[in-house]
């Protein structure tokens, strides 16, 4: 199996995050007008404008240890969800799956990645195939854990989505043009909602208001790419273990045949 597709899957994910968070969280998004949202002296953030909160909680998520990411995201290439436990010591364990059908998952414990596809992504990214090769491949892939070197620059790209530190350098300081909205909960942890409106899109930031002010949620309605990313589980374990030996399948020791 090519490391082709879910390179392919991981950067349209990674450019989908681009694209939900063009509110100014990210250096590729719209730059929106400046001046927005007045500062309120009760309530959270007493005395901060919308930009304030804005930034304040981008500084204050760079610094998370690990966190959970959970995209559903409509891109050119179809619709994206992605369910990704990470952290900045080179871990990760989650799932990301394009469209209705087609499921990748993805452990990484350090310099080892794993990663395993379900029968309806490996029948897809071998259509146009005859019977026999199809066949094959679900013989020798479907079930099994594909290990490959984290550090190998053919890997890179595909393992992009399991690094946190690679996500949040997306995230950019510099917002001025938020407004302070309502107060609501995400998750169970009480947030204030920023808001801004850029042509057809409408974009809402949750910054939580209690604790460390993280990004909770980034929701864009209406535009060419609409999605929801909810980041949760901050600085908590993430727990990716290494397959069983049985489910795995070394590609570098059949490369090297």
């Amino acid at each position: 199996m090519s490391s082709t597709a879910p390179r392919a899957l991981t950067r349209s994910v990674l450019t989908a995050l681009c694209a939900v968070a063009a509110l100014g969280l990210t250096a590729c998004g719209p730059s929106g007008s400046p001046g927005g949202g007045q500062a309120k002296d009760s309530g959270p953030f007493p005395g901060l404008s919308g930009p304030q909160i804005a930034n304040k909680a981008v500084k204050a998520t760079k610094t998370a240890g690990s966190l959970t990411l959970d995209a559903n995201l409509k891109t050119a290439d179809g619709q994206i969800k992605a369910f990704m436990a990470m952290d900045t010591k080179g871990r990760c364990a989650g799932t990301m799956t394009m469209g209705s059908t087609g499921t990748m998952e993805l452990i990484k414990t350090g310099e080892d990645a794993y990663m395993r596809f379900d029968e309806a992504f490996l029948r897809e990214q071998n259509e146009g195939g005859s019977a026999e090769e199809t066949e094959a491949v679900l013989k020798m892939l479907k079930g099994r854990w594909m290990k490959t070197d984290a550090t190998d620059p053919e890997a890179k790209d595909s393992l992009e989505m399991c690094e946190l530190d690679t996500m949040l350098s997306e995230f950019e300081t510099g917002i001025n043009f938020a407004q302070r909205g309502a107060e609501t909960t995400v998750d169970g942890r009480k947030a204030l909602i920023l808001t801004e409106k850029d042509g057809a899109a409408t974009y809402k930031i949750y910054v939580a208001t209690e604790g460390e002010p993280y990004l909770l949620k980034i929701e864009q309605k209406g535009g060419e790419e609409p999605g929801t990313m909810s980041f949760r589980d901050y600085d908590k374990p993430v727990a990716a273990k290494k397959p069983a030996a049985k489910d795995i399948l070394d590609l570098d020791e059949l490369g090297a045949q």
